[in-house]
């Protein structure tokens, strides 16, 4: 029974997915205080939970902003280098079932790539992500957990923070309906409650993110974005995004393991250097 291992080792969190023979077999999220820590831990805790051998091991392979840390081959296995955004583009393509989508990676900032089985292009960049969402939420409300700043969210009113189209024109715009955001944190006063500001929040970066997926994939001439990363978690996703579709023609795509799937796409790719 041999299985490749794929690690992406991010600033916060480190997710590992083990695979055989083509399939996901095991996938599991970690938190350290550095990557080196985190790179083994998440290994030994992939071994112990799912009681796989060290020999089941052939290959790790690793990616992510702290894959560079890691200097020795992790447990003796063999450990290889794999380029973050082919890592992204090829999971996103196994986990949605396509051949070629704009692949957009939701993680500290957003990344846009141009993806197929055979390349992966980074199409452009937004400092807008997950960092955005948890350091607003921070400022506004003296929280950074993304979960809490969640569920804040859902309880507040996007009504009393955001313009709508409608709240500035009774003709409305040919092609947009009346409630279609006109300006975030348009309508925004003193008395907000600090569900509403999440709420705002929330909508901001989620829209922020969709409106740059939707010009990517015009640019490319695609109908299909795959989401993945850690802000696919949370149930404000499908909420801001899905809309989406019927806006400007598009699939907006947040497959199952969506989390996982640099971790997924490292398993999938050829790596560029040993351990």
């Amino acid at each position: 029974m041999k299985i490749k291992v794929g690690l992406d080792i991010g600033g916060s969190t480190t997710k590992i997915v083990g695979m055989q023979d083509g399939k996901i077999i095991a996938r599991e999220i970690v938190r350290a205080a550095d990557p080196v820590t985190s790179a083994f831990g998440a290994v030994g805790k992939l071994i112990n939970d799912h009681s796989i051998s060290v020999n089941d091991i052939e290959q790790i392979n690793i990616t992510g902003v702290g894959s560079g840390y890691p200097q020795a081959p992790i447990f003796g296995i063999k450990t290889v280098v794999v380029e973050e955004f082919k890592a992204t583009g090829l999971g996103g393509l196994y986990l949605s079932g396509l051949e070629h989508a704009v692949v957009v990676s939701m993680g500290t900032g957003t990344a846009y790539l141009e993806a197929t089985k055979n390349s992966v292009r980074h199409i452009i960049g937004s400092g807008v992500g997950g960092g955005t969402l948890v350091g607003l939420g921070m400022a506004l409300t003296g929280t950074s957990d993304a979960v809490k700043l969640s569920d804040m969210a859902t309880s507040g009113d996007i009504l009393k923070c955001d313009l709508t189209i409608g709240d500035i024109t009774k003709n409305g715009v040919t092609g947009l309906p009346m409630n279609v955001t006109a300006s975030n944190f348009g309508k925004a006063a003193n008395d907000l409650s600090r569900e509403d500001k999440m709420a705002g929040v929330f909508n901001l970066v989620y829209q922020a993110v969709g409106t740059v997926a939707v010009m990517a994939s015009r640019q490319c001439n695609l109908k299909d974005i795959v989401f993945t990363g850690q802000l696919t978690d949370l149930k404000e996703c499908q909420q801001y995004l899905l809309p989406f579709e019927d806006l400007y023609g598009v699939n907006m795509i947040i497959p199952d393991d969506a989390v996982f799937a640099t971790a997924l796409g490292s398993c999938l790719a050829e790596g560029q250097a040993d351990k």
